[in-house]
């Protein structure tokens, strides 16, 4: 994806170290310490696919357990060419990007440019460039960047933002920091899971937590998630989540995930989607429209039954429907979560043992609790009464075909898928990581430099997971999708994808996290994570 910069050649100072680093060293763990045993430089026929092919690499490498391989490998150094800056904004149009030259230059800032965005993605029903962001200032602390973007604020400017120009997908030269875990499954004893922050679906927790509490040879964080109430229940899985043969969130259909099978010793990404359907003994059917979270609020949309804007999947978007069914079962928590509607509590023999005219009950150990809301709420009035049989049945389709869902499988969501078949395949507008409304949405979150945590196969069916550092200048830049996609066939899956990245990022390793948070208050809760526990 080339992009075209155009802008005027300023002078600049090199950019030490020093300058641009802003986490501090950290003392050395057990980890570190026999990883450093066993440093060595590699070869130029094994080097990762970022930056130029000259860069100086280092890995090093620990079995865990047998089967199980940690790698860390440091790549590339600091670039005197990279600074600071401040993104004005990110418009569709070079007339926009014109106009808004004018007015700065109008209020006193002369210093400010245009730069050409890169095309669209491939799969985009639109042609041309993504946009054309209006940047302003080139300094070597972050400090000095903050200072202009205070004084753009001042006269009226909005939108603003900090970054690193080492994070904006063109050439650098780094550095990158990438963790590798792979598990050959027919040498690993051990299981393989996902596992809930706090063991239910409200909450979150730390992998770190996570990983202690389970007593983990090795972690990495999974899938998307809601972070706060005003997006649904926070710790909701937002997308498909399966384990130990219980559904426990519905899938942004379209979406693609991870599927493990212990049973089948092997692993599949797939796009999936669910149906989920109640039926009553009087022969009535209602849609549900999703499983152990707050209705009438569906992160990362993808739903069914009318949710507005879209039913189709829409990242980092909170869609809404007012009329909704959800089933809550007691991986939810103690409480269904409370408000306006009704609720009637289904023993294990599907029998109506309880009906309540408001939500926010107890959930039952077995059976489940069905809370309505809207015209929901009437079908259960009419056809969820006591005494009454209520089925709900669950249908996952990947791929365009039923999978099965028994107690060795697990599904995790994530996206976009970013290998298929040995080949880069990256369907970002179909998953919905890009906004037609707002182009810049992409840019941001799939052509810039982000943390990542990554999920490939190899060819012997060996799983990778993998993290890549970053929003930390002068430590690890971090990737874009399509650099993320070629660090996966580097390192030889053929079929990869996408999982939460950001602050989420993290991986385990014993007792240690050996990923350094990009949020400035350390590590972030989430809501699941993949274990390797022996």
């Amino acid at each position: 994806m080339k992009k075209i910069w155009k802008k005027p050649i300023l002078p600049i100072a090199s950019i030490s170290l020093a300058s641009v680093m802003f986490v501090n060293a950290i003392p050395e763990t057990p980890v570190q310490a026999k990883l450093n045993v066993q440093s060595q430089v590699q070869t130029k026929n094994h080097l990762l696919p970022l930056g130029t092919p000259n860069l100086q690499e280092k890995r090093t490498s620990m079995n865990l357990a047998p089967g199980v391989k940690y790698t860390k490998i440091n790549r590339g150094e600091t670039s005197s060419k990279d600074f600071y800056t401040v993104d004005v904004a990110f418009v569709e149009t070079q007339k926009q990007a014109k106009e808004l030259l004018g007015n700065l230059k109008k209020d006193g800032f002369n210093n400010a440019h245009i730069i050409k965005e890169s095309d669209r993605a491939e799969e985009d029903r639109k042609k041309g460039p993504l946009g054309y962001i209006v940047r302003i200032g080139q300094y070597q602390l972050e400090a000095d960047a903050a200072e202009m973007k205070n004084k753009l604020s001042e006269k009226g400017y909005s939108g603003l933002r900090t970054v690193y120009t080492g994070e904006d997908g063109e050439k650098t030269t780094g550095p990158w920091v990438v963790n590798v875990l792979e598990v050959d499954q027919d040498r690993f004893n051990g299981h393989m899971v996902p596992e809930l922050a706090n063991d239910a679906v409200t909450g979150k927790e730390t992998l770190t937590q996570i990983a202690d509490r389970n007593d983990a040879i090795a972690g990495v964080n999974a899938g998307y998630f809601v972070m706060g109430e005003k997006d649904g229940t926070p710790g909701d899985l937002a997308g498909i989540f399966a384990s130990k043969g219980q559904l426990v969130s519905e899938a942004i259909n379209g979406r693609s995930a991870l599927i493990l099978s212990a049973a089948e010793g092997k692993a599949n990404i797939a796009s999936v989607s669910t149906s989920i359907q109640a039926t009553s003994s009087d022969g009535a059917v209602r849609e549900v429209d999703g499983l152990n979270r707050k209705p009438g609020l569906i992160r990362n949309c993808g739903g069914v039954g009318g949710d507005t804007i879209t039913e189709l999947a829409k990242h980092d978007f909170t869609c809404k429907d007012g009329s909704e069914l959800i089933q809550y079962t007691s991986v939810f928590g103690e409480k269904t979560e409370s408000g306006d509607g009704m609720e009637v509590l289904v023993n294990h023999a599907g029998v109506v043992a309880e009906i309540r005219n408001k939500r926010g009950g107890d959930i039952p150990s077995s059976g489940s609790v069905l809370a309505g809301t809207g015209e929901a709420a009437e079908w259960l009035r009419d056809h969820a009464r006591q005494g009454m049989k209520i089925q709900v049945k669950s249908k996952i389709i990947g791929d365009g075909r039923q999978l099965k869902l028994n107690q060795t499988t697990s599904m995790i969501n994530g996206g976009p898928r970013l290998l298929e078949n040995g080949e880069i395949s990256i369907n970002a507008v179909e998953e919905g990581f890009h906004w037609e409304e707002d182009p810049g949405f992409y840019y941001r979150f799939g052509e810039r430099r982000n943390p990542r945590t990554l999920a490939g196969i190899k060819e012997n069916g060996n799983l990778l997971f993998v993290t890549i550092d970053g929003r930390a200048p002068g430590w690890s830049v971090g990737a874009n999708f399509e650099e993320s996609a070629k660090v996966m066939k580097s390192l030889g899956a053929v079929d990869a994808i996408n999982l939460d990245g950001g602050g989420s990022t993290t991986m385990t390793v014993g007792d240690d996290r050996v990923t350094r948070p990009s949020d400035a208050a350390g590590e972030r809760p989430i809501a699941d994570g993949i274990l390797l526990v022996e």
